[in-house]
C-alpha cells in the first residue's frame, strides 16, 4: 500500500522561505511520477511542479517557476519542495502526489495517490 506522508508546513512571514518534504513508502517508485499541490479555501487543487523519480527531470507551474524547486532523494524515498520568496496568495494545504507512468499530467484526477497535506501559512 503506498503511502505518502508531508511535513514541513507552518506560519512564515512573506518573503521567507520553507522546505516540504514528501516521505513515501509501500513501492518501488522508480516508474512514478510525484507531483505537488496546493489547495487554497473556495479553490480547486493547483498543480505546482512533479518530478520523475527515475532521472529526476521536472516540470512547473507558470505560477512558481523560479521560486520553487522539487527534488527528491532516492535514498530516503523523499519527494521535497523547496518554497522561496514566499507571498499571501501562497497560502494554501500542500499536497504530495503519486502517478504511476511518465506522463505529465497537471489534472489531481490523474494521481493515484495522495497524503494528507500540510498547511502553509504566509503572513504579510
Amino acid at each position: 500500500q503506498v503511502q505518502l506522508v508531508e511535513s514541513g508546513g507552518g506560519l512564515v512571514q512573506a518573503g521567507d522561505s520553507l522546505r516540504l518534504s514528501c516521505a513515501a513508502s509501500g513501492s518501488t517508485f522508480s516508474a512514478y511520477v510525484m507531483g505537488w499541490f496546493r489547495q487554497a479555501p473556495g479553490t480547486e487543487r493547483e498543480f505546482l511542479a512533479g518530478i520523475r523519480w527515475s532521472g529526476g527531470d521536472t516540470y512547473y507551474a507558470d505560477s512558481v517557476k523560479g521560486r520553487f524547486t522539487i527534488s527528491r532523494d532516492n535514498v530516503k524515498n523523499t519527494v521535497y519542495l523547496q518554497m522561496s520568496s514566499l507571498k499571501p496568495e501562497d497560502t494554501a494545504v500542500y499536497y504530495c502526489a503519486a502517478r504511476f507512468g511518465s506522463g505529465w499530467f497537471v489534472s489531481p484526477q490523474r494521481y493515484d495517490y495522495w497524503g494528507q497535506g500540510t498547511q502553509v501559512t504566509v503572513s504579510s
